[in-house]
């Protein structure tokens, strides 16, 4: 049974590189929001970080909407998670090892299109 409340997704891939393509800048922005930018000047709890969306044809921004959001926990391998605005929203991204995988889960739904670009990116070993 699926959690209703949550994204998940399998991903055929080592943690330590789905880690990496959950927090590193240039990889982020390649699946999360697509063509948004992040800029993450330390990966640790209580750093901020600038999550720009650019304007496309969903959004209809006019301009790119940077906002800022809070790292509330960076665990290594496990998990990275982060508040939108003043601590209302927290996003949590989860890493397990499973079936000689991981399995990625957002706290949340709705990020299943954003998972299996995800799943796209890390499998089809464009990460370098």
């Amino acid at each position: 049974m699926m959690d209703k409340e949550k994204s998940s997704i399998w991903i055929d891939a080592t943690i330590a590189k789905v880690w990496r393509a959950v927090t590193e800048e240039q990889l982020l922005t390649q699946w999360y929001a697509l063509d948004s930018t992040w800029e993450i000047p330390k990966l640790e709890a209580g750093e901020e970080i600038i999550f720009s969306i650019m304007p496309d044809e969903q959004n209809q921004l006019a301009e790119k909407l940077p906002m800022v959001l809070t790292i509330k926990n960076v665990t290594p391998n496990r998990e990275f998670s982060f508040y939108l605005g003043v601590e209302e929203t927290l996003i949590a991204i989860v890493l397990e090892e499973e079936q000689n995988g991981t399995t990625v889960t957002f706290n949340t739904s709705g990020y299943e299109a954003s998972l299996a670009s995800l799943k796209a990116l890390v499998e089809g070993n464009e990460i370098s």
